[in-house]
């Protein structure tokens, strides 16, 4: 990884190196097992102090983890918060301790520890970030689909509402019902009843799973999609650039080891420089 002169590098290596971050991973799992024998019933009162203990550990580990972090970005720490994860990080521990005395929001405080190990785990970055750029179409889609319950919601209500009003009767029961089929939820038991109050229920609940179940809901599964491959193209030209420049930082570093530059080293020195701009114009 790239070091910027403004960091204490052997630390930075320590905290971003494979054995560091699997201690960690291995930490949150072992965290995750004792909160989940917490949760057992009837469980014995020396088991409970252990897991307690265990939990107590972690935490202890989690804090000194995020405080060699935050301490490897030397004399500019602020550069942390410049992460999400980081943020997310330093705000589920740091905030552990003042809620020390309400046990809920403690217990989900530590719950949210064990997200961490997404952090590990690149291709849950991807997803993350694809689901962040699909937001702004995936909204448009809510409107629509929300406006197609609605409409199919005040049909079913005339339709059925007199003769069923468990599942019709109003507005809100008949768009709760059509929520529910959107899964295809007991489809049969709908259309059967819906049949036997009146002959448009089969017209009604065919065009209403081929138009809105099939077809809006695989668009909708089409935006995450294309969504998470611009995001992991995206993470593969980024990676791609990281070593392109590691490639030039460690050239440079080969030809001014020895304290001297010739003409032609310097030549070539501002080469790589020019190229080093051109692969940083491209983010």
């Amino acid at each position: 990884m790239q070091i910027h002169p403004w960091r204490i590098p052997w630390l930075t290596r320590l905290v971003y190196s494979s054995p560091f971050e699997l201690v960690i991973a291995f930490v949150i799992l072992v965290n995750a097992t004792s909160l989940a024998i917490l949760t057992m019933p009837e469980l014995d009162s020396t088991v409970r102090a252990a897991c307690e203990q265990i939990d107590l550990v972690c935490f202890v580990i989690y804090s000194v983890e995020l405080f060699l972090r935050i301490l490897s970005y030397g004399k500019r720490p602020w550069e942390f918060f410049k992460q999400g994860w980081n943020i997310f990080d330093f705000i589920v521990i740091a905030a552990s301790p003042f809620f020390a005395g309400q046990s809920v929001v403690l217990r989900l405080l530590r719950l949210l520890r064990l997200f961490r190990i997404f952090r590990f785990l690149p291709e849950v970055r991807v997803l993350t970030t694809s689901i962040v750029r699909s937001l702004p179409p995936l909204m448009s889609l809510a409107v629509l689909i929300f406006v197609a319950l609605f409409m199919y919601g005040m049909v079913g209500f005339y339709l059925f509402g007199e003769k069923d009003p468990t599942n019709w009767g109003s507005i809100t029961e008949a768009m709760t019902s059509l929520f529910i089929l959107l899964t295809l939820e007991n489809f049969p038991n709908y259309l059967e009843s819906g049949v036997a109050i009146s002959p448009w229920a089969l017209p009604y609940f065919l065009s209403y799973v081929f138009v809105v179940v099939f077809t809006v809901l695989n668009v909708l599964i089409g935006v995450v999609l294309n969504a998470m491959d611009e995001a992991r193209e995206e993470n593969r030209e980024r990676a791609k650039r990281m070593g392109q420049l590691s490639e030039i930082v460690d050239d440079v570093e080969v030809m001014t080891e020895d304290g001297q530059i010739t003409a032609d080293e310097m030549k070539r020195l501002r080469e790589k420089v020019a190229r080093m701009e051109r692969i940083l114009d491209e983010k």
